[in-house]
């Protein structure tokens, strides 16, 4: 598995600033909308219902909201570069403005974690990130994603 299987170019966007961490999973959602055709309310009510058991702000800056839910047939994912970063309730207490929704159907097992997996490595690497802050361009942050050949999951 790698990000161009589950990230679509339409998938990505640059947002000024979110007022919150809901309003940041709102438009997560609204963006999913858009690119895949899920249900925004009912994805953010899952990435809420996820959010719940435990923050998925990562640390650094980047947070990895998912949620497994009926209506998704293939695992997806949503990117959003904020100019201002959030609170996210991050593990080392840092906003977010790196975030990467993972979208996975109820039944995904083992694909949900290699998915993770793979979204996590790839955001780990201090200089992509760098390098994503410094962009702004929709194309330029999907070619920074998926670029990379050494962020593919087992």
């Amino acid at each position: 598995m790698n990000l161009t299987e589950i990230l679509k170019p339409e998938a990505i966007k640059v947002i000024a600033s979110a007022s919150s961490k809901k309003r940041l999973l709102h438009d997560i959602g609204e963006l999913a909308q858009s690119a895949y055709g899920y249900d925004s309310a009912s994805l953010v009510a899952a990435l809420m219902e996820r959010e719940s058991l435990g923050p998925t702000g990562v640390g650094n800056g980047v947070a990895l909201p998912h949620a497994r839910m009926e209506q998704v047939t293939d695992m997806t994912a949503a990117f959003i570069l904020l100019d201002q970063p959030v609170n996210f309730d991050s593990v080392d207490r840092q906003p977010v403005d790196i975030v990467m929704a993972l979208f996975a159907p109820e039944s995904a097992g083992v694909e949900h974690l290699k998915a993770l997996a793979l979204v996590s490595r790839t955001l780990r690497s201090a200089d992509l990130c760098k390098k994503l802050r410094a962009n702004h361009d929709a194309s330029t942050l999907y070619a920074l994603l998926t670029s990379d050949q050494n962020t593919q999951a087992a």
